[in-house]
């Protein structure tokens, strides 16, 4: 275990984990929501440092980024854990557990660093799980990324506080940011976080002038009302600017959550009231067909 950053104590020996919302107040024995940060003795560790779940190499549209140094490639990392729990996890074999059971490789910043420059890619993309989650670590290699000239990209859920957001604000370089609905309450009832952070996340990033990208997972029945959607996508426009790029991307059944496929129709419908609004957008997970241009 490596000793965490941004924690307070409230006692002897219990402490808050503040790195993102949720605020975890941990007694010694305890982990947070995210399964990895960990109160020993009174001190937060993180266990997850240096612990990769996978490297591998991807087109940078594969983050999904279709404005950043398109036809490129990166090298992309990922852990282990989560803060959210969405019920539709792609990836819940690495995100929705601890590392108890899982091999343990590891790589320091410096061997991530040789993998990356190594990769004839643009750089290190911080994915698979949620960035967040293992901090430490990611802020360590990506301090060594940006020294070498190489780029941070960071696909996130955006579900940070503002300090150790603005610390990723000034190493890294590009975002792709899932936006799950704007609706507080499916975000309470389906993630089990809220969204006024992730608002705030997107607007920090919009504001530094860093690249941002947006994801929106369409689930057919629970957040494709078209007011809801309308009214999200003005908030992107009105905020964020007319030229972030939003991906609308199609829902198919994992982990928890057994809704069908969504409709390619409905996906069409809500791409057609994006584009009254916003300069780039994008279907994803559909048929080439189908993909927007």
């Amino acid at each position: 275990m490596k000793q965490a950053r941004y924690y307070i104590k409230t006692g002897k020996q219990t402490i808050r984990c503040t790195l993102c919302p949720h605020s975890c107040l941990l007694i010694p024995g305890d982990t947070g929501r995210c399964r990895v940060r960990h109160n020993h003795e009174g001190t937060l560790f993180t266990r997850s440092y240096g612990v990769v779940s996978g490297f591998g190499i991807d087109p940078i549209e594969k983050k999904p980024l279709y404005h950043y140094f398109p036809g490129s490639r990166i090298l992309s990392v990922g852990s282990y854990g989560c803060n959210l729990r969405c019920l539709w996890c792609q990836n819940a074999h690495i995100s929705q557990c601890g590392i108890d059971r899982q091999p343990e490789e590891k790589k320091s910043p410096a061997e991530a660093l040789e993998s990356a420059s190594n990769s004839g890619g643009i750089g290190l993309a911080y994915t698979y799980n949620e960035p967040v989650v293992f901090f430490e670590w990611m802020m360590e290699t990506a301090r060594l990324v940006n020294d070498a000239g190489l780029k941070n990209v960071v696909v996130t859920n955006g579900y940070i506080n503002p300090e150790p957001l603005a610390e990723w604000l000034e190493l890294c370089h590009a975002f792709n940011v899932d936006l799950k609905s704007f609706s507080d309450e499916f975000y309470r009832k389906y993630t089990t976080g809220s969204i006024q952070p992730v608002l705030n996340t997107l607007a920090a990033i919009a504001g530094s002038g860093l690249h941002l990208e947006i994801t929106f997972l369409v689930i057919a029945g629970m957040n494709d009302n078209a007011r809801d959607f309308e009214k999200m996508v003005q908030w992107i426009a009105n905020t964020l600017g007319t030229d972030v790029v939003l991906h609308i991307n199609r829902y198919f059944p994992s982990w928890r959550l057994n809704v069908p496929a969504t409709p390619i129709n409905v996906m069409q419908r809500l791409e057609d009231v994006a584009r009254k609004y916003l300069q780039r957008v994008y279907l994803g997970n559909v048929p080439h067909g189908y993909r927007s241009s």
